[in-house]
Formats: C-alpha cells, structure tokens, sequence
C-alpha cells in the first residue's frame, strides 16, 4: 500500500469516528489527489480551525479557485459548519477531510 493509500484509509477513518460520516472512498481520493504534496508535510497536511489567515485560504484557494464558488457570507458559513461537524478542539484536522466535507457541503462533487 502506498503512502497515499494509507493517508487515504486515515482520513476515511477520521470522517467516520470524528465526524459520523461514511466516506465516498471515490472522491475522498480524487481529493486527496487534489490535495497534491501537501498531504505529506505535517504542517501543510492539516487545517487550523481558529487561525483566521487560514481559514481564508482554505476559502480563497479553495472555495473560490478550485470550486468556482463566488465569496459571501455562505462560504464563511459553509467553513464554520464544517469545522463545527469535524469538532473545533480536534487538534488535527486533516485538509483533505476538510475538503472533502466542504465539497459535500457545496454540492461541488461534479468539479472532481
């Protein structure tokens, strides 16, 4: 099993047992794929929830370029949601489960 696959198998871990969802393996893939090399630095591979600066790449990077999504107080809203579901003193919040989620979150599933 490669390094991704296990990353992969982590993550869909974390979306059942923290977040009560049952992952689309599919997407949860082509995601994490998106996610590029970023899932294997340690910083990088994850999201703060209370860091302001990034949350709002998360929502320009993200969101905006990668969804196409337009900005307004429903991305904030969708973001809030999401890091309310993953559990806001969840230390570690995958960014690829993050992204996940606000994929599903946004009905956006047809960009991957």
């Amino acid at each position: 099993m490669s390094k991704r696959d296990e990353l992969i198998v982590k993550y869909a871990a974390d979306l059942k047992d923290k977040c009560g969802m049952k992952a689309d393996m599919d997407l949860l893939t082509k995601v994490t794929i998106g996610c590029g090399p970023s899932i294997y630095n340690k910083d990088a591979a994850t999201v703060s929830g209370s860091d302001e600066s990034e949350l709002a790449t998360v929502k320009n990077n993200f969101l905006i370029k990668k969804l196409g999504l337009s900005d307004g107080p429903k991305l904030d809203a969708g973001i809030a949601s999401v890091m309310d579901t993953y559990g806001r003193s969840n230390r570690n919040k995958y960014r690829a489960v993050v992204y996940y989620m606000l994929t599903k979150h946004f009905k956006k599933e047809s960009v991957y």
